[in-house]
């Protein structure tokens, strides 16, 4: 069996990889305490722990962008580099899940 081959990663700046990092690392933190999917309290407790520091790494890494001199974000080379590192499914568990009453509206 082949293995799976993955598009590669746009080209990047050491901290933009660092931006992207540290945020896709917020946003697992963020769904890991989302409360409408439920686990419980301790997870969400030590997710919550963790979100400080990450928030914090994540704003070490946006200084260092703008300290060397890197005034924007490029917003399409990013989505893309995040939609390779599976960031809309790590999104998705920050999201509300659909009504169980009702099938999801597609």
């Amino acid at each position: 069996m082949e293995p799976t081959e993955f598009p590669p990663l746009p080209a990047l700046t050491r901290a933009e990889g660092d931006f992207v990092d540290r945020y896709l690392a917020v946003l697992d933190q963020v769904g890991r305490i989302n409360p409408a999917h439920g686990g419980d309290t301790y997870s969400a407790l030590r997710a919550a722990q963790a979100l400080a520091s990450g928030a914090a790494a994540l704003r070490d890494a946006l200084t260092l962008m703008h300290e060397r001199g890197e005034s924007r974000l490029h917003a399409a080379t990013l989505a893309r580099a995040l939609r390779v590192l599976d960031g809309e499914r790590r999104a998705g568990r920050v999201a509300m899940p659909p009504p169980v009453d009702r099938p999801p509206v597609n």
